[in-house]
């Protein structure tokens, strides 16, 4: 698998994070070898703005942040370049099925990141992802099940116990396309990291798609590479491998 890589896509829980929420040494290392070899390193993750960006500062990145699934797009010096919002009576109807059925959520606005527990009225904001989560595996089903009523939805996960839901179209892959058009990197240029199904489109369509050794199976399925679990320095791991010279 030589490839010559001009960028780099990460997702952060998971994969670029470990268990503690921190980047390790190596990743470290081997993220900054990469920016010294002219190579473009993106946060690519479901979180939003406030809660990516720091981590793009630690890390000295230089270019963009792929944020809430590919919602938006930002510059590291928090220009926006493209927001993609889940129309309003959409996630009024979202927030009465997780209401109905009894189960935790959270959701992205452009302003800020509601919890399960705060009050919100929907109207007063605009949104760019909706998110629920239970172990109870029959209540996620029962959701999935009413959300079959919807057109135009993009349903992921970050973790086998939640969905993910954005507009239609909406993805961490979309995201890379829109930046390599801007940047003139092609696709098969660019090499993707993630655990989670937020993540297996960018996955499919780069040049060198890897899975984390602690992916889900579907993930690791379509990938071109498994690289170690993010406990294991699995992201420096294969910058090391596949992009740096």
């Amino acid at each position: 698998m030589t490839k010559s890589i001009k960028l780099i896509a990460l997702d952060m829980d998971g994969t670029l994070l470990n268990p503690e929420l921190e980047v390790s040494k190596r990743n470290k290392e081997a993220i900054q070898e990469a920016l010294n070899q002219g190579i473009q390193v993106v946060l690519s993750t479901g979180r939003a703005f406030s809660t990516c960006y720091p981590y793009a500062k630690e890390l000295n990145l230089q270019t963009f942040l792929i944020t809430a699934n590919g919602g938006e797009i930002w510059t590291v010096e928090k220009e926006l370049l493209r927001r993609q919002l889940l129309a309003t009576d959409v996630v009024e109807k979202l927030y009465q099925i997780t209401e109905e059925i009894g189960i935790r959520r959270w959701m992205i606005s452009t302003e800020k990141v509601f919890q399960d527990d705060e009050f919100v009225n929907v109207k007063d904001h605009q949104w760019l992802k909706f998110g629920c989560a239970s172990e109870d595996l029959d209540k996620l089903n029962e959701v999935k099940r009413r959300l079959t009523q919807f057109d135009g939805l993009e349903l992921t996960n970050s973790l086998p116990t939640n969905i993910e839901i954005n507009p239609k179209g909406v993805s961490k892959a979309n995201a890379l396309d829109f930046l390599c058009e801007r940047t003139g990197i092609s696709m098969e240029e660019v090499m993707a990291v993630g655990d989670s199904l937020n993540d297996i489109k960018m996955i499919q369509q780069a040049g060198v798609g890897v899975a984390m050794g602690n992916a889900q199976d579907k993930i690791k399925e379509v990938a071109n590479t498994v690289t170690a679990s993010n406990l294991e320095d699995g992201v420096g791991k294969a910058i090391e491998k596949f992009a740096l010279k």
